[in-house]
C-alpha cells in the first residue's frame, strides 16, 4: 500500500495574513506534527500553493473575493515559517490559480491511501479532495479534521460533513 499527504495552501495569507484566522493559527502545531510524522513514515508528501497575481482584482475570484492574496512573490504566497523547512521534503509543489488544481489527479494514481489537510477546509481542502474522489472513486481518501480550518467554523463542520457524505474518511 502506497501512501501519501496532500498539504493545502498552507500559505501566511491564509493563517496570519489577509485572510488569516485564529482556527488557521491554531492547526499550524498539528500541520507540523502530521508532515512531520509522514516523513518519518516514508510517506510522500505534496503541498499545493493558491497563486495569484496582480490582476487578481480583475479576476472572477476577485470580483468575488475582493480581498488580495497569495500574490505571487509575496510573504503571504509564502508558505508559513514552521512549515516552509518541508518544503525540500515535497514529491511536488503545485501552483494552482484556482481552488482545485485540475492536474494533481494525475500525481496521486499511483496512491492507495491519500490523506489531505490545510486550508481552508470549506474551499480549497474540499475542492482538491472531490477532484481527486471524482478520478480515483475506489481509492482511500482522508481528510484529517484538526489539520484543517475553514473559512469560518461553521464552514469547516459543514464542508467535513458534504465530503462524509461522499464516502471521504474523517480522521
Amino acid at each position: 500500500m502506497k501512501n501519501c499527504l496532500v498539504i493545502i495552501d498552507m500559505q501566511n495569507d491564509f493563517i496570519s495574513g489577509t485572510l488569516g484566522t485564529e482556527e488557521a493559527k491554531a492547526i499550524v502545531p498539528h500541520v507540523k506534527s502530521e508532515i512531520e510524522n509522514a516523513i518519518s513514515n516514508g510517506v510522500d508528501i505534496f503541498f499545493t500553493k493558491d497563486t495569484h497575481y496582480e490582476n487578481y482584482l480583475e479576476t472572477m475570484e476577485g470580483k468575488k473575493l475582493p480581498v488580495k492574496h497569495c500574490i505571487k512573490g509575496t510573504w503571504g504566497h509564502d508558505i508559513c515559517d514552521e512549515i516552509k523547512p518541508f518544503e525540500k521534503n515535497a514529491k511536488n509543489i503545485f501552483i494552482k490559480e484556482t481552488f482545485g488544481y485540475k492536474d494533481l489527479p494525475k500525481y496521486l494514481e499511483n496512491y492507495d491511501n491519500i490523506t489531505f489537510i490545510g486550508l481552508c477546509t470549506d474551499i480549497c481542502v474540499i475542492s482538491n479532495i472531490m477532484l481527486t474522489k471524482a478520478f480515483y472513486p475506489e481509492k482511500n481518501i482522508m481528510v484529517k479534521k484538526d489539520c484543517c480550518a475553514g473559512v469560518t467554523i461553521e464552514n469547516h463542520n459543514s464542508a467535513l460533513a458534504v465530503m462524509k457524505s461522499c464516502h471521504i474518511d474523517i480522521l
